[in-house]
């Protein structure tokens, strides 16, 4: 399968059009706080309207059920990516109540892993690695320590899809194919020039590298 990209962290609709035509898989919105979040309607007017890919994620937080619920409808989700108050009731709740994909989050501190991934890559249809920062969300341009969790992530994977995100640029890209070979890699900061502004030569350097590191793995579509 070939590698796939999202942008996430979307405030602007040139943005979100430029990563589809860039060829993303995925293209994210902020609801979990930070200085990418959205409103509802906010993002319902950058996401409106778009060609199909790329699918549309929203990263949430500790929202209640319905919250998360409501906001899937309201924007038009294809996926939710639960950034903290990760738990299996959790996960259950919204598969019974929305039809796409959801994504729990493990923020990574070191190389220490959540007691529950296991369970998480059992009840979610991806898990995102990503760096815990010091507020707790993403886009913080941490690079996790790929290699030192291959063994551990790998054994409780089994072959099920894994997001990877965290402080990837061009550069280092290979590194972190070769260690965690994921289905998804996930970027935000790495091709900003401001928080929640993305820089169109950045993406389109980071589509590249993607796109090689992909032919080198055997990895094209």
């Amino acid at each position: 399968m070939a590698l796939e990209i999202k942008f996430c962290g979307m405030t602007r609709r040139e943005d979100v059009e430029g990563a589809a035509e860039l060829g993303a898989a995925y293209v994210g919105v902020i609801f979990a706080g930070g200085p990418r979040q959205l409103s509802i309607e906010r993002a319902t007017h950058i996401l409106d309207d778009l060609p199909s890919p790329p699918r549309r994620v929203g990263v949430f937080g500790d929202q209640a059920v319905d919250d998360v619920v409501d906001a899937t409808t309201a924007v038009g989700l294809d996926v939710i990516q639960l950034h903290s108050g990760v738990n299996a009731p959790r996960i259950r709740e919204l598969r019974a109540r929305f039809s796409g994909e959801i994504w729990p989050v493990a923020r990574i501190a070191g190389s220490t892993l959540p007691v529950d991934l296991d369970d998480w890559f059992e009840l979610g249809d991806a898990v995102v690695l990503d760096a815990a920062g010091a507020s707790g969300l993403g886009g913080t341009g941490r690079q996790l320590p790929w290699q030192a969790l291959a063994t551990a992530v790998n054994a409780m994977r089994r072959g099920r899809r894994l997001v990877l995100a965290g402080g990837l640029r061009p550069a280092n890209l290979g590194a972190a194919v070769a260690a965690l070979s994921p289905d998804v890699l996930d970027v935000s900061s790495g091709v900003e020039s401001a928080p929640g502004i993305k820089d169109r030569d950045l993406m389109r350097a980071f589509r590249d590298a993607v796109h090689r590191e992909g032919r080198a793995a055997g990895r094209v579509s």
